[in-house]
């Protein structure tokens, strides 16, 4: 019987699928403060837990009615936390352990899903669906274009005037956001904007995905990866090329349902990618395969050699860098699955 491959999906995924998914993914569904493990080299770790820890209280306190409602534009505004940090320091964990603390209602996506969620419901519908929560928590905040500067300063401005405390996390600090990436210059006014709704709390050290493990394990041979595949009960045998044509057909919206029910994604002929818009379609599959724990099994080039020396050097640096971060990471958990169905072909 043929392997099912990704490439051959297409699932739907409907506005209210995208509302019941603003929960933290399955990777990160039952983390919490305790689960968090600062480095002890960096300080700032446990500072931040703790400051997050300290904030998780303040949000169980009662909330006055009036909060609810649009605030006079001379009151108070609502204060955000920013996570400014390199990746693999924690900053997810951190985040969904805020949001499993926290009382609701509340909320949590990633960047890209908030901004996706506007697009499925409308703006209004968006704010009226978010002004009701406690909390709105923001997995990789970025700001790739004007059209995102443009919406997000928006919306935030008026779920903060409505009194939803926002933490996001964030390889950049709020202030320089979508520099390298369009003329940001021309949109200091929102971007500061949105700096001065939030505190940034700076995350420092280096990558626990990789702390104590060794280095990803090498690629497996052509001629292995239909037997590995087998192995694993649900895991898909795709080619890498044929995936990506298929990926640039998808909204990323519907990445994470295209990994449902999936432990173990096998892939042929992982290449070098030197197209821009291709390389970031890579990068959203990697968090939502990151996200929901799916291990990862290639041939071909090494994933640390799947995105361009131009890429690794540009705009979209953090992005790519993240996301070979989070390759390697579930390369190393592909070993791992595999050692659990009876090991590697000849190891």
């Amino acid at each position: 019987m043929p392997l099912p491959c990704l490439a051959d999906r297409w699932p739907e995924v409907s506005a209210e699928r995208m509302v019941a998914d603003l929960i933290p993914p399955p990777g990160f569904a039952s983390v919490s403060f305790a689960t968090y493990v600062p480095d002890e080299s960096y300080p700032s770790q446990a500072r931040a837990r703790e400051l997050l820890k300290g904030y998780a209280a303040q949000l169980h306190r009662p909330v006055p009615r009036r909060r609810r409602r649009l605030r006079a534009s001379s009151g108070p505004a609502a204060s955000g936390v920013y996570l400014d940090g390199g990746y693999g320091v924690g900053k997810t964990h951190l985040l969904a352990s805020l949001w499993h603390a926290c009382p609701g209602p509340k909320a949590y996506g990633t960047f890209v899903e908030i901004t996706n969620l506007v697009g499925a419901l409308g703006f209004a519908a968006t704010v009226a669906s978010l002004a009701g929560t406690r909390l709105l928590a923001i997995d990789e905040f970025e700001l790739d274009d004007p059209g995102d500067t443009m919406l997000v300063s928006t919306l935030l401005g008026q779920l903060f005037d409505r009194g939803v405390s926002v933490v996001a996390t964030s390889n950049t600090l709020p202030q320089a956001l979508g520099e390298g990436r369009f003329a940001a210059d021309d949109f200091t006014r929102e971007i500061l904007g949105l700096a001065d709704r939030f505190t940034v709390v700076s995350i420092d050290g280096p990558d626990y995905r990789h702390r104590g493990r060794t280095p990803a394990p090498e690629t497996a041979a052509d001629s292995e990866l239909a037997e590995l595949a087998a192995r694993v009960p649900g895991a898909t045998l795709d080619e890498f090329d044929r995936l990506l044509d298929h990926l640039r057909e998808l909204h990323p919206v519907r990445y994470g349902a295209l990994l449902d029910g999936v432990p173990l994604v096998v892939l042929r002929g992982v290449r070098t990618v030197t197209d821009q818009s291709v390389a970031l379609r890579l990068v959203v599959l990697a968090d939502r395969l990151y996200d929901r724990d799916v291990a990862l099994v290639a041939s071909g080039a090494g994933w640390d050699r799947v995105f361009s020396e131009e890429m690794l050097a540009g705009g979209f640096r953090k992005k790519y860098r993240r996301a070979l971060s989070r390759l390697a990471w579930l390369a190393g958990r592909g070993d791992e699955v595999l050692a659990r169905c009876g090991g590697r072909i000849g190891g």
